[in-house]
C-alpha cells in the first residue's frame, strides 16, 4: 500500500529539521504547527525555543528560515510578531500530494495505518432478550458501528462483542409459561420476520406476566425453573433457546434495517460468561481484592461512598449465592484479556452506568487483568432528547420504539426524496432505495456529529434538512460531483501540477489532504463527531469551490477543467470513504 505523507507531516518534518541544523543546542524541538487564517500554516515553536536558550525569537526564526530547503514545498515564508513563522505552500506540492492520494490502488487514499495497531475487543449495541429495542439501544449500536468501521480502517484488529441481556430471572416466568402453554411461540402462517416474532414475544411476556403477578403456584413454579436453568436442566435451557433464537430474528431485522451486520458468532451475552462466574469469585477472593460483607462477596474503595458516607462496594456474589452483574463483567475481562488476547477493552455503554464501569476497571485491575499493556475505555454516550429537551417519549409518555422512529425517519426522507427525483430522473425503486438510505443516514448523523458523551436532541424535520449540518447535505454534495462527472463525458480528471491554484481550490485541496490526519485522531481518541465534523467542513469547501470556480466551463482551457475534475472527483472518493466509515451510504443520483 503506498502511503502518502501529509503536506502538514512533511512542513513539519521540514522545520524541525530546520530548527535542529540551526540550533544544535536546542536538541528535538517541536514547530508547533498549525492551520492559520494568515497563511497556509503557522508555526509557534520558536517562542518557547528562544525563552529555553535565552535568545531573540525572530533572530531565532530567522535562522531557522535560512535553514529549510528551497523550492518544491514552501512558496513564502515570513516572521510575524514576536517569532512566528507564517508558511505558504506551492500550489505544484498540493495538486502532486493529491495526485499521490488519489493513485492509492487499494483505495485507501494514501492513508497509512497506524504503526502501533493492537487487538481492541468492543463491546456494543446490548439489545435484551424478549424485549423490544427503543430510542435508548439506538446510540450503542450506531456510535459503536462507526467506531468499529474507523479502527479497522486504521489497522487495528478488532473484535466485535454484543453482550445481549439473555439471563436472569425473568426467564424462569418465560420458561415456565411456554411449558404450560407450549404453542404459546409458535407464529400463524408458519415463519417469522422481525415485527412478527417481537409481537409473539410481547405478548408471551404480557400474559406469562399477568399469570405471575396473580398466581402464587405459577409464581412459585416460575422461581423454580429459575433454579432448573442456573443448574444447566436440558428441557429448560432447550426452551431458554427458543427465546434467545426468536429474539435474534428480531434483533437481526432491526439491524438489517440499520444497515449494520451483526453476526450470530459476535452476539455473546451474559449467559457466555456463566461457566466462568465462580473462579472469577474464587480468584477475586483468594488474593484479596473482593472481601465478605454480611455474607455477599463485595469489592471496595476509597472515593465510591453512599449519601451515608459509608461505603458503596460492588457485589459480585450476593447473600444469596447468586451472581450480580459485576460477576458477569469481570468475567468477560478475563475472557478478552486471557483468550481474546486484547490490549484495549472498549464499552460503548450508556454514561449512566459510568460508576459502575469506573468499579468493574478498577477491581479488574486490582486483580492484574487490566494493567499498563491492557487498558479498559467506556466511551460513554449521553441521552437521546425530544425537541422540548427532555427525554425522548410518546405522547403517552412510553419509550420510543426503536423500529418506529426508524420508519418515520425514512418516510420523512423518501418524501425529502421524492420531491427531487423528477430534476434527476429517479425510478420509483430508486427513490425508495435512496429515501432508505437518506433516512437511517440521516439519524445516525444527528447521533454521531454530536460529541458522544452529550444529549441530542433527536429531530427528525432538522436531520432531513437539505441545508446545514445534515447527512443529507454530505450526501447531495457527493450526488452533485457525480452528476458533474458524468456531465465530462470524454473527458478525463487529470492533476495538473503546473497550473496555479484559485484560492477556493486551495483551500479544498489542504483539506482533502488532512483526511487521513483526522482519521488518526478520531481513531485514537473514539470521536466520530470529529470525522462528522471534517466531512462537513469539506462539503462546505465544495460549495465554496463551486461558486467560484466553474468546472464545465467553455471558458475554462482543458487542462483546468480535467484538473478541476480531478479535485472533485477526489472529494467524491473522500466523501465516500468518510461517509461509509460513519455508516451511511452515498447515492450515486439524488
Amino acid at each position: 500500500m503506498a502511503s502518502v505523507p501529509s503536506l502538514a507531516s512533511t512542513l513539519q518534518q521540514q522545520l524541525a529539521d530546520a530548527l535542529t541544523a540551526a540550533l544544535p543546542d536546542a536538541g528535538a524541538a517541536d514547530p508547533l504547527l498549525r492551520r492559520s487564517d494568515r497563511a497556509d500554516f503557522q508555526a509557534n515553536g520558536i517562542l518557547a525555543l528562544a525563552k529555553k536558550l535565552k535568545g531573540n525569537p525572530r533572530e531565532l526564526a530567522a535562522q531557522v528560515t535560512a535553514a529549510l530547503p528551497a523550492g518544491g514545498l514552501i512558496k513564502d515564508i515570513e516572521v510575524s510578531g514576536p517569532g512566528f513563522l507564517n508558511v505558504t505552500l506551492t500550489d505544484r506540492a498540493i495538486v502532486e500530494t493529491l495526485a499521490a492520494r488519489a493513485a492509492d490502488g487499494e483505495g485507501r487514499l494514501g492513508v497509512p495505518l497506524k504503526d502501533d495497531a493492537g487487538t481492541t475487543v468492543i463491546d456494543y449495541a446490548q439489545p435484551n432478550v424478549a424485549k423490544e429495542m427503543h430510542v435508548g439501544h439506538l446510540r450503542s449500536a450506531v456510535i459503536g458501528d462507526a467506531v468499529v468501521r474507523i479502527l479497522e480502517f486504521t489497522g487495528e484488529t478488532v473484535v466485535r462483542r454484543h453482550h445481549i441481556g439473555d439471563w436472569g430471572t425473568q426467564f424462569g416466568m418465560l420458561i415456565q409459561y411456554l411449558i404450560e402453554h407450549p404453542g404459546a411461540l409458535k407464529h400463524e402462517g408458519g415463519a417469522s420476520d422481525g415485527e412478527a416474532a417481537m409481537s409473539t414475544l410481547n405478548r408471551v411476556y404480557k400474559e406469562s406476566r399477568a399469570l405471575f403477578d396473580s398466581d402464587e403456584e405459577f409464581k412459585a413454579r416460575s422461581r423454580d425453573r429459575v433454579v432448573a436453568l442456573q443448574a444447566g436442566d436440558p428441557e429448560t435451557l432447550e426452551l431458554w433457546h427458543r427465546f434467545v433464537d426468536e429474539s435474534k430474528i428480531y434483533f437481526h431485522s432491526v439491524f438489517d434495517k440499520l444497515d449494520m451486520v451483526i453476526d450470530d458468532p459476535d452476539i455473546v451475552g451474559e449467559s457466555g460468561y456463566n461457566d466462568m462466574l465462580e473462579e472469577t469469585c474464587r480468584i477475586l477472593e483468594e488474593t484479596g481484592v473482593a472481601v465478605r460483607s454480611e455474607g455477599a462477596l463485595c469489592v471496595f474503595f476509597d472515593d465510591v461512598k453512599g449519601p451515608d458516607g459509608n461505603k458503596v462496594p460492588l457485589i459480585v456474589k450476593k447473600t444469596n449465592g447468586g451472581y450480580g452483574y459485576a460477576a458477569t463483567d469481570l468475567s468477560a475481562i478475563r475472557n478478552r484479556v486471557q483468550d481474546l488476547k486484547a490490549d484495549t477493552l472498549l464499552y460503548v455503554v450508556d454514561a449512566r452506568q459510568s460508576l459502575h464501569f469506573k468499579m468493574v476497571f478498577e477491581t479488574a485491575r486490582r486483580a492484574g487483568w487490566l494493567n499498563d499493556d491492557v487498558k479498559a475505555v467506556q466511551l460513554a454516550f449521553g441521552t437521546v432528547l425530544g425537541k422540548d429537551g427532555k427525554p425522548f417519549k410518546t405522547r403517552e409518555g412510553e419509550t420510543v420504539r426503536l423500529e418506529d422512529l426508524l420508519d418515520e425517519a425514512v418516510t420523512r426522507a423518501t418524501a425529502v426524496v421524492r420531491d427531487k427525483a423528477d430534476k434527476v430522473g429517479l425510478s420509483e425503486e430508486e427513490i425508495v432505495e435512496n429515501g432508505r438510505y437518506v433516512g437511517i443516514g440521516a439519524v445516525k448523523y444527528a447521533d454521531l456529529s454530536t460529541s458522544a458523551v452529550r444529549d441530542y436532541k433527536f429531530d427528525l424535520d432538522q436531520m432531513v434538512a437539505l441545508h446545514g449540518d445534515t447527512s443529507v447535505y454530505l450526501q447531495y454534495a457527493y450526488a452533485r460531483i457525480q452528476s458533474i462527472l458524468r456531465k465530462a463525458g470524454d473527458t478525463v480528471p487529470a492533476a495538473h501540477p503546473e497550473l496555479e491554484l484559485a484560492p477556493a481550490e486551495r483551500a479544498l485541496g489542504l483539506h482533502l489532504d488532512q483526511f487521513g490526519e483526522v482519521l488518526a485522531e478520531v481513531g485514537a481518541g473514539y470521536e466520530p463527531h470529529k470525522l462528522a465534523a471534517y466531512l462537513y467542513q469539506l462539503a462546505s469547501h465544495l460549495t465554496t469551490f463551486y461558486d467560484q470556480c466553474q468546472v464545465l466551463s467553455p471558458d475554462n482551457a482543458p487542462e483546468v477543467v480535467e484538473n478541476r475534475l480531478f479535485l472533485v472527483g477526489l472529494t467524491a472518493r473522500t466523501l465516500h470513504q468518510g461517509m461509509a466509515l460513519l455508516g451511511i451510504r452515498t447515492p450515486e443520483r439524488l
